[in-house]
């Protein structure tokens, strides 16, 4: 079998300490060590503060209770992002977790909210949606307690800071037995087959491994550097190459959920955790300079700053192999699209299940890395498709940038499920993906994208049987969510 024995990350921050804890959950100590080399000279970017509702998941799989968690990362509960000012200046709607509605027999609840809606039915869809009606109200309780109730059919993520979150994850992989060796690397020496043998720190130690992971951020040290892997640039379809970050206090209620709000060059986002808020400006310099966004940023924020403002630039696009020989890159190594649908902690993930999905011996088939980089750019592609959607579809012309983002390039991907979805509803889901018939739809509705029928075989339900339907679900939901707890109160009992 020859199996591997030792696993070295290069690399801390959230992308290191999560390989290095889910690598550790999964593989025995005494059959594999695991080592993570970071250096406290290099500083984490840290500005990811929101997650996806698979991340929950991820934290009970290795063990973590949840209000623990919560506890360490000044967390709180995310319902959806509200986007404010996207598709016209004056609309808001929201992209929620969880299903929107229930079959009515054997019908898809969408296609019998469009026949009602034909019929003069003014319901909004999210209307039918547990998480946003949650957070229209401030309410939060978790689905899984609340299981055959009208709120059941809800999900939610967390809002997380970042740095602590890497914190703790070092804290857990350290208790579990992963060796952390502080040093700079400086150079990576590869074997006669193209493979890496060792990297070697400032001070001259030599760390070999049998396999390694690149968790190096942007520097991209072995992928990138090493191995000379090169990236695909996304810059054609993503406009935005640059954010603006601030911390600032926190005031009024602690609302479950993040918001995005368009702005003259881009858009802002608000992420509230328990102590503070996260506030950012994500633009384009192509139609905005540092200084203006940073004017824009200040003058927006609702509440007093606790840092100085930062520039991130960043570049959208991924490595053409994530896996190259016995090289995997995770995080920033790897590829970033942008923060808007918050999946940059989500494809950290992804990428370590899959390699444990197509975990190699020593000699790396490359069978299992084609794979392996063929899942992973479909991930990518996915979201890149998502986040597009919500710049192409706006109707805004009240800027250069707005303007330009009408007449982005869509890749055929995205064409050919907006031309479906636009002829009666349908929906073009492969396997395994992130965002699911509602996060379309719902992104759709909000930019003004629809069908323009429904499906004939509704019809072979009486009307007057989804009308009531429609009509007692809604009623449900909104009496239910009406005797919740506030998020505030539900996060304080928890966290108490």
């Amino acid at each position: 079998m020859r199996p591997l024995s030792k696993i070295v990350v290069v690399g801390g921050g959230t992308s290191g300490w999560l390989a290095a804890a889910m690598l550790r959950h999964h593989l025995k100590r005494e059959l594999c060590e695991i080592e993570l080399v970071e250096s406290e000279d290099i500083g984490t970017i840290g500005v990811g503060e929101s997650t996806v509702p698979p991340f929950v998941g991820l934290i009970h799989r290795l063990g973590i209770d949840e209000q623990e968690f919560i506890r360490a990362t000044d967390a709180t509960y995310k319902l959806g992002i509200q986007f404010v000012g996207w598709q016209r200046r004056t609309d808001t709607y929201f992209h929620p977790f969880g299903a929107i509605g229930r079959s009515i027999g054997t019908q898809d609840f969408y296609q019998c909210w469009l026949k009602a809606r034909a019929q003069g039915d003014t319901s909004a869809l999210q209307d039918f949606s547990p998480c946003n009606v949650m957070a229209e109200n401030g309410r939060f309780f978790p689905p899984a307690r609340a299981r055959n109730t009208p709120i059941g059919g809800a999900n939610y993520a967390l809002h997380v800071d970042a740095n602590r979150v890497a914190q703790y994850l070092r804290r857990f992989s350290e208790e579990r037995g992963v060796k952390r060796t502080e040093g700079l690397v400086t150079d990576v020496h590869r074997r006669e087959d193209g493979f890496i043998d060792h990297i070697v720190l400032a001070d001259g130690t030599k760390v070999h491994g049998d396999f390694f992971i690149d968790c190096s951020g942007s520097r991209a040290l072995l992928i990138g550097r090493a191995l000379g892997v090169e990236s695909i640039d996304w810059a054609q379809y993503l406009p935005c190459d640059r954010a603006v970050t601030v911390r600032t206090e926190n005031s009024g209620p602690l609302v479950p959920y993040t918001r995005a709000t368009a702005q003259k060059s881009g858009w802002m986002w608000r992420i509230p955790l328990q102590s503070r808020v996260g506030q950012g400006y994500v633009y384009s310099s192509r139609f905005c300079t540092d200084a203006d966004a940073r004017s824009t940023l200040l003058r927006t924020v609702d509440t007093a700053c606790l840092d100085e403002p930062r520039i991130v630039p960043f570049t959208t696009g991924h490595r053409r192999e994530f896996w190259k020989a016995n090289c995997l890159s995770i995080g920033l190594a790897g590829g970033f699209i942008e923060p808007l649908e918050a999946t940059a902690i989500h494809l950290m993930a992804r990428g370590i299940d899959f390699f444990l999905r197509y975990f190699p011996n020593l000699e790396c088939d490359p069978a299992l890395s084609r794979e392996y980089n063929r899942r992973m750019t479909a991930d990518y592609e996915e979201v890149r498709d998502f986040i597009v959607l919500h710049y192409s579809a706006t109707t805004r012309d009240d800027s250069p940038f707005w303007q330009a983002c009408q007449h982005l390039p869509l890749p055929d991907s995205l064409q050919e499920r907006i031309e479906l979805f636009k002829s009666q509803g349908a929906m073009r889901e492969g396997v395994d993906e992130l965002f699911r018939a509602s996060s379309w739809q719902s992104v759709f509705e909000g930019m003004g994208i629809r069908p323009r029928a429904y499906s004939a075989r509704v019809d072979n339900i009486e009307y007057a049987h989804i009308e009531a339907t429609l009509r007692t679900a809604k009623a449900a939901i909104a009496g239910m969510v009406e005797h919740l707890p506030t998020h505030e109160q539900f996060l304080g009992g928890r966290i108490s």
